[in-house]
């Protein structure tokens, strides 16, 4: 008795689309330089946020929101590459790369502005009066008004820093991302 032939399309798989290289050897492209870059700048950004006590939450809520979740995901996609668990897993990498950089660079973006928007409505002149001991504020031109101490007005300057440098690292890795997915 012969056997059946088998059907070679249902015992195999189709190798994933990957062309960063696996293992340490990714943190030796551009691309993996970056992402290590994107996650510390990132977690700066997080730091430096949380460390200024959040003082407008409506605003530096989502900086905190997108901060974190893009340290986490950036975290799992790098230890995903390094360890090689991307070659075992059937997907696109390529396509998975920009999607994830563009979604992280419009996200990060709106941090940015946010971010910058807390800091730029600090700018407050505080008016004191030295005849009853009152605090009076001028109002600036704008709608957010926030009152910042000095310490937290630094922490937030180098904050909006740091996050329009993230966001510059995402869109170069995007950029990057979309070269290796038309090849």
């Amino acid at each position: 008795m012969s056997e059946p032939a088998t059907n070679a399309a249902a015992t195999s798989f189709p190798a994933p689309t990957l062309s960063l290289p696996l293992g340490l050897e990714v943190l030796r492209t551009y691309s993996g330089a970056l992402v290590c870059v994107e996650i510390l700048l990132g977690g700066l950004v997080w730091i430096l946020v949380a460390s200024s006590n959040v003082p407008v939450p409506l605003l530096q809520g989502w900086v905190m929101f997108v901060s974190i979740l893009t340290f986490i995901i950036s975290s799992t996609y790098l230890a995903l590459l390094i360890s090689g668990l991307a070659d075992r897993i059937n997907t696109d990498w390529n396509f998975v790369d920009v999607v994830y950089h563009f979604i992280a660079l419009l996200f990060y973006f709106a941090a940015f502005v946010l971010e910058a928007a807390t800091t730029a409505a600090s700018n407050v002149q505080l008016i004191h009066n030295t005849t009853a001991n009152v605090l009076c504020t001028a109002y600036p031109m704008g709608n957010i008004f926030t009152i910042l101490d000095k310490r937290q007005y630094r922490i937030n300057v180098a904050a909006t820093v740091f996050a329009f440098v993230v966001t510059l690292c995402y869109f170069c890795s995007m950029v990057m991302g979309i070269k290796r997915w038309r090849l």
